[in-house]
């Protein structure tokens, strides 16, 4: 676990605000109505599972067993989440994670932000990081699969349709 204090400045942090304790790495601190709160990715994989279904639930995905969803969460090469942390409470607003060969590619899982953060930059960001993250790993080609309605948020973010005329196949069961 990491304390707070190391992603700001001393001077960012008023010497009357507690330091709780969070795993992760710090994106934005911002103010609404109810007062401050912050923006937080983390890569650890103790999420709980009713708390990602309730995510998913949120943007109208379709169930699926917790169990199953606990074994790629298990065998994913990445997993990211991202929190809003108000005082000690912490709630998930968004998720990604990747599978990978551990060498040269990455396929990016499950990207979703909580309807309420929607079309203000977290998506984007939470992309970047997840980016960001499999760079550092050295993977070179990173791919994912979109619904046609979010093509071109990926668009913007440099990942293009079909580059070099490669056509994905898919085997399903009958």
């Amino acid at each position: 676990m990491v304390f707070w204090k190391k992603f700001f400045n001393s001077s960012d942090v008023p010497s009357s605000t507690p330091s709780p304790i969070f795993p992760g790495e710090a994106l934005e601190i911002s103010r609404d109505s109810h007062g401050q709160f912050r923006i937080f990715f983390s890569t650890e994989r103790e999420i709980d599972l009713y708390e990602l279904e309730e995510l998913c639930d949120a943007v109208g995905w379709a169930r699926r067993p917790l169990r199953k969803v606990k074994k790629a969460l298990e065998h994913s090469f990445l997993v990211v989440s991202m929190w809003e942390v108000r005082g000690n409470r912490r709630r998930l607003i968004g998720f990604a994670r990747a599978t990978s060969d551990y060498a040269f590619n990455a396929t990016i899982w499950d990207v979703v932000v909580h309807p309420s953060f929607q079309n203000q930059g977290l998506g984007k960001a939470l992309m970047k990081y997840m980016i960001k993250k499999l760079r550092s790993e050295d993977i070179s080609n990173i791919t994912l699969f979109a619904d046609p309605q979010v093509i071109d948020f990926y668009r913007r973010l440099g990942f293009v349709l079909d580059p070099e005329g490669i056509k994905g196949m898919f085997w399903y069961p009958d």
